[in-house]
């Protein structure tokens, strides 16, 4: 079921061109990560104030139908403002990993449970150990479940 409100694409051109060329083909075009060839998933999420759909591309950090949202934003300083959205509503969140986007849940992990999901997120996408050594706070990350 799509989220409602009105979806306000992201202030970074690149993240709206690729959730909108990714959409548009049903996941067959702009489906990697800039010139890495590694997968993406799009995220949707409600945004905690605005009220409004926001959507992100994400590296693909799947396990058993499960996936790791991994909230590094290229090890900037603070949390990704999706990171709050799910905080803020779980249940607000729709994955499109190929044609269809599909429903989940998300809860933010901890201890042998987080550090099984990192060792899965480096190994999808190693740059995830640079941005945890680049920042101060801890990275958090999130498993979403289907709904």
């Amino acid at each position: 079921m799509p989220i409602d409100g009105e979806y306000v694409p992201s202030s970074w051109d690149w993240v709206a061109d690729q959730v909108a060329e990714y959409e548009a083909s049903g996941g067959t075009a702009a489906n990697t990560f800039a010139d890495t060839g590694l997968p993406i998933i799009v995220l949707a999420t409600r945004g905690n104030k605005s009220g409004s759909v926001r959507k992100m591309a994400l590296m693909r950090v799947e396990h058993e139908g499960e996936y790791a949202l991994v909230a590094s934003q290229g090890g900037m300083p603070t949390n990704p403002a999706w990171y709050y959205n799910l905080v803020a509503d779980p249940t607000a969140l729709v994955i499109q990993d190929g044609d269809t986007p599909a429903d989940y849940v998300a809860r933010e992990v901890f201890g042998e449970e987080k550090r099984v999901w990192w060792e899965r997120a480096v190994a999808a996408y190693p740059s995830y150990d640079e941005y945890q050594a680049a920042t101060e706070r801890v990275i958090p990350v999130l498993v979403a479940r289907p709904a």
